[in-house]
């Protein structure tokens, strides 16, 4: 099921604004950015834009640029961009549900749960799970279904394994008509089959095919001789 069809950037960005200096925000101005699979995942370098671009869909989709759904009010500390209220989205219908997960504020998310709304998760304590458990266990439990699901470097809080238990969570929720748009620099999630992987790099933002990604290639390399990859590091 296919949600938000595109992003558009239609509005001026502020004069002198950062997010001029960065092309995957250049070509979102130019040319907009379109989803066509269930699955999309945002790759890149650090600092390429996945993590803005994906925390501007969740406020533009009226969600807490800090993580959660619709209805999470908190603010620890407000270091969102503009983007969010410049987008234009292109919806094919609404989902009826929505939430946004990030691994670096996923903290500041159970303590909300905790403290405000804990009668809608009431048979969990996430803060006396491991990050990776409480990360798992919200989407197996919270994300219903038919919704639209954004997840910011999941596996910031994965080993491996788990990485592979949330492929499986992924297929779960895309046979529950869902649709995930997820930026990661995970080889491991990046081959769920079907799904669009868009490369932001110095030139904007390009459709990739997994085995292209610098993820796959380099981190193949890798396994294949670390010796020889660890030989010319450390001796340099």
């Amino acid at each position: 099921m296919i949600y938000l069809n595109a992003l558009r950037l239609d509005k001026d960005l502020p004069e002198g604004s950062y997010l001029k200096e960065i092309p995957a925000i250049r070509y979102l101005a130019e040319s907009g950015l379109s989803f066509s699979s269930p699955v999309t995942f945002l790759i890149g370098e650090n600092g390429s834009g996945k993590s803005t671009i994906l925390e501007a869909i969740a406020v533009a989709m009226g969600m807490n640029p800090e993580g959660g759904s619709r209805h999470f009010s908190f603010s620890t500390y407000d270091s969102h961009s503009e983007l969010g209220e410049l987008l234009t989205t292109v919806k094919s219908t609404s989902p009826r549900d929505l939430f946004f997960l990030r691994a670096e504020s996923f903290y500041n998310v159970s303590t909300y749960i905790e403290r405000e709304v804990k009668d809608y998760y009431p048979d969990d304590d996430y803060h006396a799970l491991s990050h990776g458990e409480s990360f798992l266990k919200i989407i197996s439990q919270r994300f219903y279904g038919n919704g639209l699901y954004l997840l910011d470097e999941p596996e910031a809080a994965l080993s491996p394994q788990r990485c592979l238990n949330l492929l499986s969570l992924i297929h779960d929720l895309v046979s529950s008509n869902s649709q995930l748009i997820i930026s990661t620099h995970s080889p491991i999630l990046m081959a769920y089959p079907g799904a669009c992987l868009y490369e932001l790099n110095e030139e904007g933002i390009k459709k990739t095919d997994y085995r292209e990604t610098e993820h796959y290639r380099l981190t193949k390399e890798f396994l294949e001789a670390p010796e020889r990859f660890l030989r010319y590091l450390l001796d340099e």
